[in-house]
């Protein structure tokens, strides 16, 4: 049984909770949270250990890896940290806020030996089945890619026990997130279609827009160029009260999409018989349990803290690359 410690029990942190306490091969025995409000939730949940701080819950020799659920200005400090303790872990996305800390973070936990795996859930939903038909040749040679991330960003609705909650101060200073929605939604796209094409990226373009006046993008398009000829657009933005996914593929023998919508009044009913929360998507308990799999097999899992870094490479120079629509 691989033993997980949780740091971060806000936002994503619960549905990484709720997904490790049904975890096959693997047991949640503790969770940190600076916020007495999460420790609580966690407790409430049945798990026994809680700290108020992850330093110590590094310590604890019980533990054999760790979810790591923070905001990513934290990233680095904990991973690093994680990796000195023998911990294996798990990172949600993006991994650092700039290639300097997502270098420091491959080199550290190479050194040291453990496994790390970067949270990309659409790596281990209905998007991945598009990889089988492009290695069977279905599409034919793909010219064209586009790929879209839309959502409410910072802006979504934030209720807790009908009581609406205000939004994170560090979503707004850009030293601390690294960017706006193109770091945020885009590494997920980015990540995608460097996994279906396994290819180079030779050249990178980007419009950036700042609709709501935020000290970073809100919009973006990021125009991205493969060594074997492959074209793709990554449109992404936070102005949409609701998650809207999808991806094109235009071939030489065939074109292809898919997209995942908001629930439906349908979907809502379906939860309620399955059991099922829309809040808590398959996908993320898939790739935890994967992950899992995984350490109790002695095999790296991916998406790797690597394959995240060359993401944050494509990301980084979108920034750099800025060009202006002005007539």
């Amino acid at each position: 049984m691989i033993n997980i410690g949780l740091i971060g029990a806000g936002g994503v942190g619960r549905i990484h909770l709720n997904n490790a306490l049904q975890l096959r091969n693997g047991r949640l025995v503790a969770v940190a949270d600076i916020s007495k409000k999460h420790r609580s939730f966690a407790k409430a949940k049945g798990v026994e250990v809680v700290y108020g701080n992850y330093q110590d819950l590094l310590e604890n020799p019980a533990i054999d890896c760790v979810i790591i659920a923070l905001p990513t200005f934290l990233h680095s400090e904990c991973a690093i940290l994680a990796a000195e303790n023998g911990k294996h872990v798990f990172i949600e996305k993006p991994l650092a806020r700039n290639v300097k800390e997502g270098t420091e973070i491959v080199s550290k936990t190479r050194k040291a030996g453990v496994e790390i795996m970067v949270g990309y859930p659409l790596r281990f939903s209905k998007f991945a089945k598009i990889k089988k038909e492009i290695d069977i040749g279905h599409l034919g040679d793909i010219i064209t890619a586009i790929a879209t991330n839309m959502s409410s960003g910072p802006f979504f609705q934030r209720i807790s026990n009908g009581i609406p909650s205000p939004v994170p101060s560090w979503w707004f200073e850009r030293k601390l997130v690294g960017g706006g929605a193109l770091i945020d939604l885009g590494s997920h796209m980015i990540n995608l279609l460097r996994y279906y094409f396994e290819d180079e990226i030779v050249g990178v373009k980007s419009f950036l827009d700042h609709r709501f006046n935020m000290p970073f993008e809100d919009h973006a398009v990021c125009f991205i160029e493969f060594k074997k000829g492959v074209s793709a657009i990554v449109n992404v933005g936070w102005h949409l009260p609701y998650h809207l996914i999808g991806v094109e593929l235009y071939g030489t023998a065939e074109h292809m999409s898919e997209i995942s919508r908001p629930p439906t009044m349908i979907d809502y009913a379906k939860s309620i018989v399955t059991r099922q929360s829309l809040e808590n998507p398959p996908e993320f308990s898939k790739e935890l349990q994967y992950f899992i799999e995984c350490l109790k097999s002695g095999r790296s899992p991916s998406p790797s803290a690597e394959e995240a870094l060359k993401d944050l490479e494509v990301v980084s120079t979108a920034y750099k690359n800025v060009i202006k629509l002005d007539s």
